[in-house]
């Protein structure tokens, strides 16, 4: 193996992805994750603590662009606008993966300890946009269910994005699940 190839991460993240994809999650070890894509498992370390960071080594920076987005959103945007606006920028920017996103959420559902980590990781952005938007002067309970509201919102319109049948584009989807979201209020 060279020592240096480009895109390690990249490769490293197929990979694994492949390898959980044909043998399950439980089943891939780091060192057959390192040798399909071509590298050492020093390398995988060097870019994930272990293989469940292929999955969510996103995270922090999804994390860190909602909540600049809900901060940053225009001062006459309701606290549901401002969430809904920055769901869809981050869809913007996760619009470009759908592949990986559909393998992801493939190799998530198979496994209950990643099931979980994945509704922790929804709940810390729920809590993080709550936090922005009392950040906004929004008060609670406002706050706390704008966001939850816009995690829900996230999830419906990504299992609709990652489904191999869908053709519109996340960021649609999400203003999609946002009008039905309206539409059951309106309902009352």
């Amino acid at each position: 193996m060279s020592r240096w190839e480009p895109n390690a991460k990249g490769r490293l993240e197929r990979a694994a992805l492949e390898l959980y994809a044909n043998g399950g999650f439980e089943q891939t070890t780091v060192a057959e994750i390192a040798k399909r894509a071509g590298l050492t498992e020093r390398t995988f370390f060097r870019y994930f603590g272990d293989k469940r960071e292929v999955l969510f080594a996103g995270a922090d920076r999804l994390q860190t662009l909602l909540v600049d987005e809900v901060i940053g959103a225009p001062s006459s945007a309701t606290p549901i606008g401002a969430v809904a606006a920055a769901l869809e920028v981050a869809a913007g920017l996760l619009q470009e993966n759908r592949e990986f996103a559909q393998r992801r959420r493939n190799a998530i559902s198979t496994n209950n300890e990643l099931q979980e980590r994945e509704l922790i990781k929804l709940a810390i952005l729920a809590l993080a946009m709550a936090a922005a938007l009392r950040t906004r002067g929004v008060l609670e309970p406002t706050a706390s269910l704008s966001a939850e509201a816009g995690i829900a919102i996230f999830k419906v319109a990504f299992e609709r994005w990652t489904d191999e049948s869908n053709e519109q584009d996340f960021p649609s989807l999400i203003r999609d699940s946002l009008d039905e979201l309206r539409t059951l209020k309106a309902d009352q």
